[in-house]
């Protein structure tokens, strides 16, 4: 049943997004695991029309920011403004305030505007004017950036990087793709002829049948063996924290469950390893980020299956 509409979920985004099926179910499975997504390419390549069709299929509210060097934290929190008749200040909620939210080139933004989506993301709520405001359900925030050596680009801080569950790029489309990009519609015009796959029940319905994904001791001890390879191994600055451990295993049980299994499988943990570990370890010898296929690849082979 779940699988079904899953699979629809993914057939209508491939209609739009062409050639990248892979990062669609990644893009997919990131939600229904109730994580956020990063998607961190070069200009032009569907960054932000892969958020627009998502929000489309899903049937939720959407809010886009353009993050650029002048963004402040009330033009995506909200401010109170004096109102006259009744004498008091009234709360205007700004854009943060929907289901779904396209931080468009988030690393144009100075750290001070880019950490008001911290307490968002992690908390599903907002403190503005002293006030705790909750965020709607479900609150998934989906952040574009460009490549950190780009002119006017302001790093993601370790802190702002680990809340995102999933980090994946999309690359250049291949030879049959471009060809089908170049003689079909705008991608653009296709959106609004999307009709939604899913309504926000059933998907809290697969959010919740996520969770109920079995998950077997053995595959708790490869878990932690991935993880535990990460902290002592001299390649890396540092492992993985106890957070990314809890996002291996709530996106390995998407995942499992957009195969059609309650259970998890090996496999299933390995599919996702490279979206969830690739913006989370750097290399010992120079503190960059390395890619997620060379981590997976890295992990998956210095680790066996218990």
């Amino acid at each position: 049943m779940h699988r079904e509409q899953i699979d629809n979920v993914v057939k209508q985004i491939s209609q739009v997004i062409l050639g990248k099926e892979r990062q669609i179910r990644l893009s997919v499975a990131c939600l229904l695991a109730r994580g956020h997504l990063l998607i961190e390419d070069i200009p032009g390549v569907g960054k932000t029309t892969l958020a627009h069709t998502l929000a489309a299929v899903l049937g939720l509210q959407f809010q886009r920011i353009q993050f650029t060097s002048d963004l402040l934290p009330a033009d995506i929190l909200g401010v109170s403004i004096y109102d006259r008749d009744s004498g008091k200040f009234r709360f205007h909620p700004g854009p943060i305030f929907s289901q779904v939210i396209l931080a468009d080139e988030v690393n144009r933004a100075t750290p001070k505007t880019q950490s008001a989506l911290l307490e968002a993301m992690e908390e599903h709520q907002v403190t503005a004017e002293g006030e705790t405001r909750p965020l709607p359900e479900p609150f998934f925030v989906i952040a574009t950036q460009n490549p950190s050596n780009q002119i006017g680009t302001f790093p993601l801080p370790e802190s702002q990087l680990d809340r995102f569950l999933m980090r994946i790029e999309l690359g250049y489309p291949d030879a049959g793709a471009e060809r089908a990009l170049l003689q079909g519609a705008d991608r653009r015009d296709l959106l609004p002829k999307l009709t939604p796959a899913l309504q926000p029940a059933e998907l809290a319905a697969v959010q919740t049948a996520v969770r109920a994904v079995h998950v077997s001791s053995a595959l708790l001890d490869y878990l932690q063996a991935l993880v535990d390879y990460s902290r002592k191994s001299p390649d890396y600055v540092s492992g993985l924290s106890p957070r990314a451990a809890l996002a291996l295993l709530a996106a390995a049980r998407a995942w499992a469950l957009m195969e059609g299994r309650n259970q998890v499988l090996p496999e299933d943990l390995q599919a996702i390893v490279p979206g969830v570990v690739g913006h989370r370890l750097f290399v010992a010898r120079d503190s960059t980020r390395i890619n997620g296929a060379a981590v997976s690849e890295n992990l998956i082979e210095a680790v066996p299956i218990p």
